[in-house]
């Protein structure tokens, strides 16, 4: 996915953001497949007053990314994308699983350093997956874990596509006190992604 095709995402989610004034939003860095551009766009058009969106990442335009050195990759992720965002919000679409990119966002936001503090975690389905069985991203995967009561005991939490935009804030809301709550119950050792997968 080129830059043009994130600064579009972006644009949209400004414009959804500026319709709504309230200082008690979050900060949402908002990551997803670029083949799921379109929905992804929808959904902030739909729901993007409930959060204020970063939705520009990691793409190979990047100079960074073919750095040996993982510590400063997930650094430059960091200061570059995530920035001061407080929550990670992984839109997943039937490949989401199969990005590089994706999975070194989400190690980087629940990576903790001396530029920022980790972000909470939530992962929602878009539209054409919402409901249906699909392989969710691995290092969101380890942080999801529900008691045989199907409660959620981890540190993220996973949904269906919300039914409203009350419900996608208090997710949202749940996520950013996850940062502390539980924080304890963060996965991240996962070896980082080398490559992004096929996917059919």
């Amino acid at each position: 996915m080129g830059h043009w095709q994130q600064q579009r995402v972006q644009e949209v989610a400004l414009k959804a953001a500026a319709r709504k004034v309230d200082s008690t939003r979050h900060k949402c860095f908002v990551s997803y497949h670029a083949a799921d551009t379109d929905e992804v766009t929808q959904f902030l058009d739909d729901f993007g007053t409930e959060f204020i969106a970063k939705t520009i990442g990691v793409t190979d335009e990047d100079d960074f990314i073919d750095s040996e050195d993982t510590g400063y990759i997930m650094d430059q992720i960091r200061t570059k994308y995530l920035g001061d965002s407080s929550v990670t919000l992984v839109l997943l679409g039937s490949c989401t699983w199969a990005r590089r990119y994706v999975d070194w966002e989400v190690y980087s936001s629940l990576r903790s350093s001396k530029h920022s503090k980790v972000n909470g975690l939530l992962a929602v389905q878009l539209p054409s997956v919402s409901g249906k069985s699909i392989t969710l991203q691995a290092r969101v995967n380890d942080n999801i874990e529900r008691d045989s009561n199907s409660n959620d005991i981890g540190y993220a939490r996973y949904y269906v596509h919300p039914g409203s935009k009350a419900s996608l804030r208090s997710w949202i809301d749940d996520a950013f006190r996850a940062r502390t709550a539980r924080a304890s119950l963060i996965d991240n050792t996962r070896a980082r992604r080398v490559r992004s997968a096929s996917c059919p």
